[in-house]
């Protein structure tokens, strides 16, 4: 990434002098240029930093609020840690009535759904009532085989019933719960970039956990997006650039606990409950969201032959990189000619 001045690193690690966001994106410090600001918050629990350029006296900083406060609210409606959120009610209200939901809340579904079908169930964001798991390292927790048997009976997207015409939501049985945090993150970034454009904003970069939203350039120049080895998280593979559009990355190298030597990650697999035995790290770019959005969980539960079929007929506007454990990792074309060697002095 191009010279900004540093804010708030809190957590980040630093490689070669380059502070290194939770996941797949890096910012260079200094050389001060008043027309770049930066502001980070948390949301949609992980680090939310923007970055923005505008030669208007705090445009940019105006602007930014204004994105936090709409992906904020966006959070409220779709969070399942919320008993206030829209999907809280449809959990409490499964097998009984449809919810109405909010148009946002509706696309997100939408999209689920036609991933879902995509990777033949592979996503499934009904695996929320998988509700044992416990992946913070102080307080990890593994479900039993008999609880997780017992929860697989309410895992099944086709029992997600939307009325569009009412705009509502139906869960067929009781005992459903949701999870979206694999689908809604990328279109609340996206909600933020469209409020920063509404105030004027071109060119900017929302990062959150490792999906990127950029749009326009930073100082005449592409923005520039690190990606992580989900192999060694402490370096990165390589750096690739881009200008409008979206970085999604998928790993399991984020939230897990270790237990017996083994890795227990927090994308889980429809089927039974139990962690992807899939690749350790999925990164799709493309232009739009819609694009990438919910794949590359769906690759790390399907598997990278599975993955690769999967992208085939998307590989003219995906470019994607699968790294199992291999020696080395799958790339498409597109991103191999697209990523380039890390350079701590570029």
């Amino acid at each position: 990434m191009h010279p900004l001045p540093p804010s708030n690193l809190g957590r980040r690690r630093c490689l070669a002098g380059v502070p290194l966001l939770a996941v797949g994106m890096f910012v260079r410090p200094a050389l001060a240029d008043p027309t770049v600001e930066r502001a980070s918050t948390q949301l949609l629990g992980t680090q939310i930093d923007i970055i923005a350029q505008d030669a208007r006296p705090g445009a940019a900083g105006a602007a930014m609020r204004a994105a936090f406060v709409e992906m904020a609210r966006l959070e409220c409606l779709m969070s399942r840690y919320r008993p206030d959120s829209q999907v809280s009610a449809l959990a409490r209200a499964a097998g009984r009535n449809p919810v109405p939901v909010a148009p946002e809340v509706m696309a997100v579904f939408k999209l689920a759904r036609q991933v879902s079908e995509q990777s033949r169930g592979a996503f499934d964001i009904t695996v929320g009532a998988y509700s044992g798991w416990n992946f913070d390292p102080e307080h990890s927790r593994i479900p039993s085989s008999s609880e997780l048997a017992r929860e697989r009976r309410f895992v099944n997207y086709r029992d997600v019933v939307l009325e569009e015409r009412h705009c509502s939501v139906y869960l067929r049985r009781p005992g459903m719960r949701l999870d979206l945090g694999g689908i809604a993150k990328l279109p609340i970034l996206e909600a933020g970039m469209r409020v920063l454009r509404q105030h004027g904003i071109r060119d900017a970069m929302i990062n959150g956990g490792g999906d990127v939203v950029a749009s326009g350039k930073l100082q005449g120049h592409e923005w520039r997006v690190g990606l992580r080895d989900p192999l060694a998280p402490e370096r990165l593979l390589g750096v690739v650039t881009l200008s409008d559009g979206v970085v999604a990355s998928s790993g399991d190298y984020e939230r897990y606990f270790m237990h017996n030597g083994q890795r227990f990650h927090h994308v889980l697999d429809p089927e039974t409950g139990l962690p992807a035995h899939g690749p350790h790290g999925v990164t799709l770019i493309g232009r739009d969201v819609d694009d990438v959005n919910g794949l590359g969980a769906a690759i790390m539960a399907a598997g990278t032959a599975t993955g690769q079929r999967m992208l085939a007929p998307m590989l003219a506007r995906v470019d994607a990189l699968i790294v199992g454990s291999g020696v080395r990792p799958w790339m498409s074309a597109g991103m191999a000619t697209r990523l380039r060697q890390f350079s701590a002095s570029s």
